[in-house]
């Protein structure tokens, strides 16, 4: 009989970032005291869900809310590239509705392809990378669960990707809360099913899209 794997894919906690701007890839950007009480509730959340492993993206926000899970199963935190932000045009700038770079019209060219998109690294990348990461961390926790530390795009793009669904989306529609779990099951190499949780509760209306 095939064995059944479950890859939890918990989004980082809240971060701090008083200017609001979308800060990607950007380095420097850390929990909020908000983010590190998530990151605390997914810890207690996935504590008795049989983890093997501790996956996470290299960005500090990600590592830091890998920390409490790993501490608690005193388990090590490995780091996979892979599961990594998107890349985007707007890295450090304000992109409220109403406010910052896209009321600029030098910007208005990086938004000709929405179906890319062209502002960003192209979906169909994200979620071939994501794919590959959840495959991998997958095998090593045969039989087990993994959780895999990322980020609300590629989250929401692998997932849009196994539902079949199309990449082009309303950032505002996606199901993926700050320190939120989106648990892939399974059955040998075979996706079988999809669970969402929010351990640490609902995000507040006002987050900044997409960080």
């Amino acid at each position: 009989m095939a064995e059944t794997t479950v890859v939890h894919l918990l989004r980082h906690g809240e971060v701090f970032n008083p200017e609001k701007v979308l800060y990607g890839r950007l380095p420097g950007y850390r929990l909020s005291e908000t983010g590190e009480a998530m990151a605390l509730a997914a810890a207690e959340w996935l504590s008795d869900k049989g983890l093997t492993h501790v996956v996470s993206s290299p960005l500090e926000r990600a590592q830091q809310t890998a920390a409490p899970i790993a501490g608690k199963l005193d388990l090590p935190i490995e780091t996979d590239d892979r599961l990594i932000e998107a890349g985007n045009a707007f890295e450090g700038l304000r992109v409220g509705v109403g406010d910052g770079a896209l009321r600029s019209p030098q910007h208005w060219w990086k938004l000709r392809n929405p179906m890319r998109p062209s502002w960003g690294e192209p979906y169909v990348e994200i979620a071939a990378r994501m794919l590959a990461a959840v495959e991998a961390a997958r095998d090593t926790a045969r039989g087990a669960a993994v959780v895999c530390v990322s980020h609300q795009l590629p989250i929401w793009t692998l997932r849009l990707h196994l539902e079949g669904r199309r990449y082009a989306h309303d950032p505002r529609r996606r199901q993926c809360g700050l320190a939120s779990v989106t648990s892939l099951t399974y059955d040998g190499d075979h996706f079988v099913g999809l669970s969402y949780a929010e351990p640490a509760g609902a995000t507040p209306p006002d987050a900044v899209p997409g960080a």
